[in-house]
């Protein structure tokens, strides 16, 4: 059996971040498996339970990820109040060699890979690097189960979504991909004001207005915040040159409380607003945006003054690679020693979101939700798109593959998620109707 060829002919890409195709990152060679289970962003309910409800699968997925990369240490990290799961994982793995768990403090962003990398290994993944270079793999636990279930040829095309905020019964539903946003809305019974949308989770999330927009593989929940709420103030992106200049003091209390800063990748979000200030660069070492996370901890809740330098910083990282400027690979500085100390309870970013009252369960509901149509992107994941081989009017069943990856590019195969008409191919997607 071919570990990683099955991976890729499942069309399996990491299910919690960017969508980077998992048959890449599984081809290379490294001491430690990952599975990623700390859940980074808060109100999101899914990798929690499916740590609870598909142990069995996961600790597959991360047997075959081991055989795959050559590791002799398998590791699950999640979060000390995931009891269920650590109940359920502790049961499952004692008898298993060379797999344990992990269990970290509730903080954010617990699920930055930088951070578990550094938790469960003591090493630091150099400025401009992978988890690879310190011999590490790390997979979300929801793609691990797609690993597990690639090896039977089960293609994914289907996502657990947490559906959360306002929303009357908050619930994580098994969609098929390609469903539309409102219908997950309409399942949780409708919203109970009206709402902005965050797809993902609070912090590092994108605002959408409207719900026409798929479920994609990456896509891990849909938060229905009132309108008028503070925090798409936050997550807007314009920044007043001027409140810049007049307001910010230069506290550095932005840079202190960054967590990647904290593990010495020089990331300094106060130096980035000087420079907006000055209109000179007073970054010197660019190695340190790379190194952003985007995690949003200094706008959220670092700044006294609500201004927003994590705008700042993807606007200046955005700006860099469109100019060609490259990350250059180079060993972080010293760790810092109040690291521990630094860490923010995830409650406490919860309240000083103001989202205090939507922090509840969302339980799996146990049925698969039906639909009688789906657009499916054709591009979920990193790299190139995909190309249909499929043509308008051409009938298909759930699981056919419908869209290759590109001649000698980076990219992942998808496959049908309903059975039924492909009634339109575009550029951007194919979709499917039921006869």
């Amino acid at each position: 059996m071919d570990i990683v060829t099955n991976i890729r002919n499942a069309g399996v890409v990491g299910a919690g971040g960017a969508g980077f195709p998992t048959h890449v990152k599984m081809s290379g060679k490294a001491e430690w498996v990952i599975a990623n289970g700390a859940e980074c962003e808060p109100l999101l309910r899914v990798d929690q339970q499916l740590m609870t409800v598909f142990a069995d699968e996961l600790i597959a997925g991360l047997i075959f990820a081991m055989e795959a990369v050559g590791a002799s240490k398998g590791v699950i990290a999640l979060k000390d109040h995931y009891k269920d799961a650590i109940d359920v994982l502790r049961r499952q793995i004692e008898n298993v060699p060379g797999i344990s768990l992990y269990i970290m403090l509730s903080y954010y962003p617990a699920g930055d890979e930088q951070q578990i990398v550094y938790e469960v290994t003591g090493s630091v993944v150099p400025t401009g690097g992978i988890p690879l270079d310190v011999g590490v793999v790390i997979s979300n636990v929801n793609t691990l189960i797609n690993i597990a279930r690639a090896q039977h040829s089960v293609p994914v095309t289907e996502k657990y979504v947490t559906v959360g905020g306002a929303v009357k019964t908050p619930v994580t539903v098994n969609a098929p991909i390609g469903i539309s946003l409102r219908e997950l809305i309409e399942h949780a019974g409708g919203v109970t004001e009206e709402c902005g949308y965050i797809i993902g989770g609070p912090c590092m999330g994108r605002v959408e207005w409207g719900l026409d927009h798929p479920v994609t593989k990456t896509t891990g929940g849909i938060l229905a915040i009132p309108k008028d709420h503070p925090l798409f103030h936050l997550k807007s992106p314009e920044m007043n040159l001027q409140m810049v200049k007049a307001v910010c003091c230069q506290c550095t209390m932005c840079s202190q409380m960054c967590p990647r800063n904290s593990l010495g990748l020089n990331v300094q979000p106060h130096k980035a607003m000087r420079s907006l200030a000055q209109g000179t660069d007073l970054m010197g070492d660019f190695g340190g945006v790379f190194s952003c996370c985007d995690c949003g901890i200094c706008t959220y809740y670092a700044c006294n003054f609500g201004l927003k330098p994590s705008t700042v910083m993807s606007a200046l990282k955005q700006q860099l690679s469109e100019g060609g400027s490259r990350p250059e690979k180079k060993p972080p500085l010293p760790v810092d020693s109040a690291l521990d100390t630094k860490r923010l309870p995830t409650y406490r970013l919860i309240a000083r979101l103001g989202l205090s009252d939507y922090d509840v369960p969302a339980p799996i509901d146990g049925h698969f939700l039906d639909t009688d149509q789906v657009t499916i992107p054709l591009k979920m994941h990193i790299g190139a798109p995909s190309v249909p081989i499929v043509r308008k009017g051409q009938r298909v069943k759930k699981e056919e593959l419908i869209a290759d990856i590109p001649e000698g590019s980076l990219g992942a195969k998808i496959h049908a998620s309903i059975s039924g008409v492909i009634s339109d191919i575009t550029d951007t997607g194919i979709h499917i109707t039921k006869e």
